[in-house]
């Protein structure tokens, strides 16, 4: 199979713990490369995502590294495994591809943890409140641009109401259920649509109240998916350039402590309920 162009963060992922697991294992590229007899150039590009793997191919240097988990590996083996198109690829050269790589993540995570601190994440938001968050981009984008993203994030809330839908907790912080984003209209019917979700069973909205005081970090949204094996759990950062992606243990460590620290100075959910609907009767 010819190299991809351009891998997936999930394939690009994948190659990154292949390498971390050589390196592990202080075993050179071209050692690996002999296990599977190819070039050691073949040995990068699967380390890159450029280049996939099969789960055979995955088991040999897995085995040959010496990596003794096999929950982890399995897990690995699956990634190599899935060849099945996901709903998101409809857009692929519509979107950028990192609004792809966010659907993709939630998709495969089995829990998703997410902090905000400005605005509603974008798993709870209904579409009039995200056609203005959109609507506020810069450079801006054209109605048709905007259209696209709103269909594209309504679709990934598939996640929460699939058969087997995903464990998500959203902490919110106060300030987020006060800035009338397209009015006082708008901001009554995402506030009423979050305490309606957050009535279902895998959804918990927490609410960071003001006198919750300063909180770590630099109030950015944070996002933490929670995977199969807690060494392919994934942090995705919002930012003003496209979503970054981290995965190093360190990194991980942090933002979870971040999150923790939310589900400590938030109200209970029930008490958010109350809250969320207390500021809405103000619209």
């Amino acid at each position: 199979m010819p190299p991809r162009a351009t891998p997936t963060e999930r394939q690009k992922r994948l190659g990154a713990e292949l390498r971390k697991m050589r390196l592990a294992a202080e075993v050179s590229t071209e050692y690996a490369a002999g296990l599977l007899g190819i070039d050691r150039t073949k040995i990068s590009n699967i380390e890159a995502g450029v280049r996939t793997v099969t789960p055979e191919r995955l088991r040999t240097l897995a085995c040959n590294y010496d990596c003794r988990d096999e929950a982890y590996v399995d897990a690995l083996v699956q990634m190599a495994s899935d060849r099945t198109r996901g709903w998101w690829e409809v857009y692929r050269g519509q979107l950028p591809a990192g609004l792809l790589d966010i659907a993709e993540l939630e998709w495969n995570a089995k829990a998703v943890r997410a902090g905000l601190a400005m605005h509603v994440p974008g798993l709870l938001q209904n579409d009039a409140y995200a056609r203005t968050l959109f609507a506020a981009a810069l450079p801006p984008l054209s109605p048709a641009e905007i259209e696209l993203r709103v269909a594209h994030r309504m679709q990934r809330q598939q996640v929460l109401h699939r058969e087997d839908p995903i464990t998500y907790v959203g902490y919110v912080h106060e300030a987020a259920l006060r800035v009338e984003f397209g009015g006082r209209k708008v901001m009554r019917t995402q506030l009423d649509h979050l305490c309606e979700l957050s009535e279902r069973d895998n959804i918990d909205v927490r609410v960071i109240p003001f006198s919750a005081g300063a909180f770590p970090g630099a109030g950015q949204a944070v996002t933490y998916a929670e995977a199969v094996v807690p060494q392919l759990d994934t942090v995705e950062l919002d930012s003003a350039h496209g979503p970054e992606f981290l995965h190093g243990q360190s990194q991980l460590d942090k933002y979870r402590a971040h999150l923790d620290w939310m589900e400590g100075a938030s109200l209970s959910a029930a008490d958010s309920r109350d809250f969320i609907r207390s500021i809405a009767s103000d619209f």
